[in-house]
């Protein structure tokens, strides 16, 4: 597409009145003002020859594989012109999908060597199937009187993925079992049930654990000693409702969940156990059987993708009950959800209290950290009382639903959203710790 320039529109502009003029006032020198005219026209058709053309430009698009939830992503568009006329104030502007938003919105670039680089940064807003659709791009002929737009159509799609990244910098701190020079065996023993051997009774150990047959006969105090057992079943409960798709700090509570959800399967996993998921909103839509094994990690990360947002309300009945149908073992359950009253939270309490009945239950909520800047904000005004007010009795429900939850024997995790992640893996290992499990 060409069109004129601001400039030229001008220039025109300017020599209609004094064509005007110059006829009314000169008519023997009209042909001077239909001379500016007529040259200006000259110059735009000379301008739209001189301007690089698209066909003589190569394209080229450099963009990530996948992104995660919650990061900014550069995205580099080029044209290569060669060694012809350089492209006069190229302009860009990107459309993407819902699961992006794009800074700058126009990006005003600059030709050199040989080529045109435009560069947009990509925030993920949301998990699922990303989309770049089409860059709109524009420069000026040599003379700045016209415009040469084009239309790339990309159809670039590019999955927004949950964020690994945690997960792999935690690994390395969780399980870097290399010394200094050479490697060591890390014997993983713990306060578990699983006999593993006899050893000599040292100060400092338990004393319940002496063997007394062994030491008569050997006389020699001995104690034994435990391996930390391994195969539980862990199962992430996911609600995906209304109420988690809040966004908390650029993120939505889901993506928190499953981020933290994915670092504590990473370490289940190397530690031997067994990890599935569940996700419900209005009712129950996946479920895997816990699996085994460190490679299986690919395979949750692809489950996870499958759990979409969702603007229904959560049915805790059905979702949880399902739940509990589909395991025919004792199970770590990890409930991920929020909720807003007791009101709201009775449903959820009474089939909490089903599943303590055979399965072990952490429950994860996000602490209202918006509510309580209410409450912390010094009141300037008449409504800022109010909104202290009900901040504080909003704050206090919450926290008699959360002792129940406590009354009832469920662990609990109520953190703010950064620091999620590493509240569920050290409630977790506090709970292997314990052999709660």
């Amino acid at each position: 597409m060409i069109y004129p320039t601001p400039r030229a529109a001008i220039l025109m502009a300017t020599g209609l009145p004094v064509t005007l003029i110059i006829a009314v006032l000169f008519p023997a020198l009209w042909a001077l003002g239909a001379a500016w005219i007529a040259g200006l026209v000259g110059l735009i058709i000379l301008d739209i020859f001189m301007a690089v053309p698209r066909q003589k430009m190569e394209f080229e698009v450099k963009a990530p594989g996948s992104f995660y939830i919650g990061e900014t992503e550069q995205v580099w568009f080029k044209y290569d012109y060669g060694e012809g006329t350089a492209p006069r104030s190229p302009e860009c502007r990107l459309s993407v999908n819902d699961r992006f938003s794009v800074e700058p919105q126009h990006f005003y670039g600059q030709a050199a060597n040989g080529a045109v680089l435009a560069a947009f940064d990509l925030k993920t807003e949301r998990r699922g199937d990303g989309e770049i659709e089409r860059l709109w791009t524009r420069w000026q002929g040599p003379l700045g009187l016209i415009w040469r737009q084009t239309k790339e159509a990309l159809d670039l799609e590019i999955p927004v993925v949950p964020n690994t990244r945690l997960v792999k910098d935690k690994a390395i701190e969780i399980f870097s079992r290399d010394a200094t020079f050479g490697q060591k065996i890390q014997d993983e023993r713990g306060e578990g049930t699983e006999f593993d051997a006899l050893t000599e009774f040292m100060p400092g150990m338990d004393k319940r654990a002496i063997d007394w047959k062994h030491t008569a006969r050997h006389r020699v105090l001995l104690a034994k000693e435990f391996r930390t057992e391994r195969n539980h079943n862990i199962v992430f409960a996911l609600d995906s409702g209304h109420l988690m798709c809040e966004p908390i700090r650029g993120m939505t509570k889901l993506d928190w969940s499953l981020n933290a959800s994915l670092l504590m399967a990473y370490v289940s996993l190397k530690i031997g156990d067994r990890i599935g998921y569940f996700a419900f909103d209005q009712k129950p839509y996946l479920y895997s059987q816990p699996i085994a094994g460190a490679n299986s990690f690919p395979h949750l990360q692809r489950l996870t993708s499958q759990i979409d947002y969702s603007h229904h309300e959560t049915n805790f009945t059905l979702g949880l009950s399902q739940l509990a149908q589909s395991l025919k073992r004792r199970t770590l359950i990890v409930v991920f959800t929020d909720f807003v009253d007791t009101t709201n939270a009775e449903l959820m309490i009474e089939n909490m209290g089903r599943l303590m009945r055979r399965h072990i239950v952490m429950f994860v909520a996000f602490r209202d950290e918006a509510l309580e800047d209410l409450v912390k904000k010094t009141p300037r005004e008449t409504d800022d009382i109010s909104r202290s007010v009900i901040a504080e009795n909003l704050m206090m429900e919450r926290d008699l639903v959360i002792a129940r939850l406590q009354r009832m024997g469920v662990h609990i995790v109520d953190v703010p959203a950064d620091k999620l992640s590493n509240a569920v893996l050290n409630k977790y290992l506090e709970l292997k710790r314990r052999e709660a499990i």
